[in-house]
Parts: C-alpha cells; structure tokens; sequence
C-alpha cells in the first residue's frame, strides 16, 4: 500500500558543485539550509542584512548588494535606546550610530565580493505581507517592535512583487552573467498574520516564484515548501512552536535538494565529510588508550587525504583536532 501520494522532483540538468559559492538570502528557513551547507564546508554566504520576509525586501537588498549602497547617519533611527536601520534585523543594532553604520557597510561590502562571484543565488520567499511607514510610506524590512501604530501592513499584489523580483534578477544577471538563482518558498507558517492569511500569503509567492521562474532564464523553482506541507504533512515534522519545521523536516528538504542540484563528486565527498565530523564529534571514555589513538591518527589521514584532493575546502580545524594522537 501507498501511505503517501508520489512526490517527484526533475534532477536538474545545471549542477552545483564544492568549486562554486553560493548566496542564501530571504527568511528564516534560508539559515537552516545556509547551515546546514556550512558545516559541510560549502563556500556559503546567507543574508547580508539578516533575515528577510517579504519578496519587497528583498528585492531592496538585493539591489542595494549590486550597488554597494553605503548606509549613512541618515539611514538609522534611534529606538530604545539603540540605532536601528529599517532595512536590517536587529543584530545589526546597537548603542553606538558608528559601529551600526559600520558593521551594516562591512556587510553590504562583503555582500556585493561574494554575489559578484557567485556561481549560485538561493532566494527563500517567506511572506507576501509587509509593512509601510506612515509617515514616510517607506517599506520596512524590520519593524523592530516599534508600536503597530507607525504602519500600514499589506498584502502585496502578485504583479508588483513579480515586477520588483523580476526587476532585481535582470539587475544581478547584468552584475554577475554566469549566476543561476533558485527560488523557493518557506514552509515556516507565519501564524500571526493567521492560518486563512498565511495560506492566501503563500499561495501568492508560490504563483510568483513559478512565473518568475519561467520567464527568465536560469531560474529554478525548488520545491521546499511543497516537500514539508504535502509530503511529511504532518506537525510531528515541526517544531513545539507548530510553525517551524524541526531537523528532521529540514534534513529531509536538504536531502532532496542535495538530490536534485549535486553533482556525483560533490554527493560522494558530503558523504566521506559526515563521516569525518562525525568521528570528530565521538566522545571517547578513555583518551590515554593506545586504541583511541590509532582512531585519531587514522582520522586525520583521512582528513589529510580529503584535503589533498580537495584544497580549496578548509579543513584546518579538523586537521588540528585529529592531529592529536601522540
């Protein structure tokens, strides 16, 4: 018997392999793949101006990266206490305007070497809602809990979100010619805009990011949202919160994803480095014991190999920590 509806997913013809960098951006289900591929020793950058919701914001970012936009004493507001920008989360916050504005221009820097060079760009979309100042009718990244009172919250019209996405793609594949973009949707359920709201949000993101996909070029739509809402189904695969998907739910999309977008050499070598970090994070009873360090020494030749056949992968730290067998 079949228990759950066949659920296939065309393995794409362009491959991503451990030569190339890749650039994570959008919401939070962006960081659990970011990651996860970064403990894999992936050549990852994820969300230059912190986590991002909505298709305007980042579409904002994205541009902004192109540009290498330099924030000014302007371009922050103070709030409790503490600078905050519109555009950023509040990590980038803090007591002093000059560090702000420092760590935000070090990270558009930062964003704008790594796209330039990217040989992928992974938009995660989170929500179709966002939210305008009153006074100024600026759109907000980040409301950093300022009173309700300051915005107009709105659910975006299809053909504005797609003519703001479609708009800052054209602009990167001008920045970077080579770059392929996958688009995907998060399945994080955004339960306080409301579960009939949440839905008609996502419904709209989903129906973008096809048409988007379809229409440009090197465009890929991946289908995460779909992999967690009507495969696993099911809110065992989320967290206590019953809005985040848990790590068997996001191992599970990366499993997928790895299944569809890795070439062969880069599956086999994700294989021999779980191995490897999963040895590096065996507690032994006893250290002293001429058996635990044979383990160690062939460990470390093993990682020794890995890197010898792959040296743009930094081992270092595992090299260190297997190197002591004496």
């Amino acid at each position: 018997m079949e228990f759950i509806l066949p659920f296939q997913i065309t393995p794409a013809q362009d491959k991503i392999s451990y030569h190339q960098k890749i650039f994570f951006i959008g919401s939070c289900f962006t960081e659990e793949i970011y990651n996860n591929l970064k403990s894999l020793k992936f050549d990852v950058l994820k969300n230059p101006n912190g986590i991002l919701y909505d298709a305007r914001s980042i579409a904002y970012a994205l541009n902004s990266y192109i540009e290498n936009k330099h924030y000014v004493a302007q371009n922050l507001f103070l709030q409790d206490e503490l600078w905050h920008s519109w555009q950023h989360h509040s990590f980038f916050s803090g007591i002093k305007k000059d560090e702000v504005l420092a760590t935000i221009n070090e990270s558009q820097s930062k964003a704008n070497a790594f796209l330039q060079n990217a040989s992928w760009l992974i938009i995660t979309l989170g929500s179709s809602y966002s939210y305008q100042l009153k006074e100024t009718h600026e759109y907000v990244a980040n409301c950093h809990k300022a009173p309700a009172s300051l915005f107009d919250k709105k659910l975006a019209v299809i053909e504005d979100t797609k003519s703001e996405i479609s708009h800052a793609i054209q602009n990167i594949k001008v920045f970077n010619p080579g770059i392929k973009i996958i688009l995907t949707i998060s399945p994080v359920r955004h339960i306080k805009d409301g579960i009939i709201e949440n839905n008609r949000s996502k419904a709209r993101l989903i129906e973008l990011a096809h048409s988007v996909s379809e229409e440009i070029e090197n465009v890929f739509y991946f289908p995460a949202y779909e992999l967690v809402i009507d495969v696993l189904r099911d809110y065992r695969f989320y967290k206590s919160d019953m809005m985040h998907p848990n790590e068997i739910a996001v191992n599970y999309v990366l499993e997928k994803f790895c299944d569809t977008y890795l070439d062969q050499s880069s599956k086999k070598l994700i294989k021999e480095l779980k191995t490897l970090l999963s040895a590096m994070n065996h507690k032994p009873f006893q250290k002293e014991t001429i058996a635990h360090g044979k383990f160690m020494q062939a460990q470390y030749e093993i990682a020794e190999k890995i890197y010898r056949d792959n040296p743009h992968i930094d081992l270092s730290k595992e090299m260190d920590y297997f190197s002591d067998y004496g």
